[in-house]
């Protein structure tokens, strides 16, 4: 007892309207099922049922994956299908078994695309002197932790070094792991070491089948890594949410992407489709360098951009908007 009010029967007073509301609500959903005007419920909408064909790069059976939204997930769904850990995968390519950096997967799968998962091979060290302030390489990473060598620029200090390959992944700069860092990461430490001086770089290099062995994989522009998904549609992989289907970006937006990821590599020694497009974007909402440079530093933390890079990037959009 409460107050003098058993607390078994107390009832609020909404409690005692939704009770009659109900009541009214079945006698009304009776009488029209017996008139037979009940409307038949709507069927769910039904999603797309998306399944993608899959191989390990050096030689496996083909598996089939779905039921992914983004990279680390898409890994963890190869890594099943073969039963190894996915931190062996260190980066996939689409409809070639080969290290071809411009079959690259990025943030986007198109419908028809067949994956191939390159994993973990054999480690080495290479000893570097930096003569020069710039190495030659262009650094990419897997989304998923694992940043490697996309490009070796011709007579640079690592073209000279025979056992630098592109594909290779960049596991540690001078015993200091780089696991987990984003490929800008990597690329700014490696141009902030001193001139002069030897460090070291420890390298792991995808197992390759027997016709791959001793392929050195220079790439070149991305001319091609813009239109690499073969369906109308593509399958869009973000960091946070659901993968999303898109219509493949027009011509314009492609150059527009394909110019700021040159920018990229020329300003950061970085290449980056998806990120490029993520740039695009972000200048389309802002309405001066200033506020684009503000959107970046949201979008990328403690990172920043140089601000001749900013506006050059601000520019060139602005000009092909024009």
């Amino acid at each position: 007892m409460e107050n003098g009010v058993n607390p078994e029967k107390k009832e609020c007073s909404g409690q005692r309207e939704t009770k009659q509301k109900s009541k009214e609500t079945k006698q009304n959903v009776s009488s029209d099922s017996a008139q037979g005007n009940t409307a038949p419920p709507h069927p769910p909408r039904v999603r797309p049922r998306l399944v993608f064909h899959t191989q390990l790069a050096h030689g496996s059976p083909t598996g089939k994956i779905e039921g992914f939204t983004n990279v680390k997930e898409l890994y963890t769904k190869i890594a099943e299908v073969f039963n190894i850990s996915s931190t062996e995968i260190l980066f996939c390519t689409l409809n070639t078994h080969k290290v071809d950096m411009q079959k690259l997967l990025g943030g986007q799968i198109g419908l028809e695309d067949f994956i191939f998962a390159h994993v973990r091979g054999e480690t080495k060290e290479v000893e570097i002197t930096k003569t020069e302030d710039a190495l030659g390489l262009t650094i990419t990473d897997n989304g998923a932790g694992y940043a490697f060598i996309k490009r070796i620029k011709e007579g640079s200090i690592t073209d000279r070094l025979q056992n630098i390959n592109v594909g290779d992944n960049i596991e540690a700069i001078n015993d200091q792991t780089i696991v987990g860092c984003r490929h800008y990461e990597v690329a700014k430490m490696l141009r902030e070491l001193p001139k002069s001086e030897t460090f070291t770089l420890r390298l792991v290099q995808p197992k390759r089948a027997f016709d791959m062995i001793g392929q050195r994989g220079k790439s070149t522009k991305c001319a091609s890594e813009a239109k690499m998904s073969s369906g109308k549609e593509t399958l869009r992989l973000r960091n946070n949410g659901t993968a999303t289907l898109e219509e493949l970006p027009s011509n314009g937006e492609q150059e527009m992407t394909c110019k700021v990821d040159d920018l990229l590599e020329s300003y950061m020694g970085i290449r980056d489709m998806e990120l490029a497009s993520t740039l695009v974007e972000t200048a389309k909402e802002k309405t001066s360098p200033e506020e684009f440079g503000r959107g970046l530093d949201n979008l990328l933390g403690e990172f920043a951009f140089p601000a001749e890079f900013i506006l050059e990037v601000w520019e060139a959009i602005i000009q092909a908007n024009n």
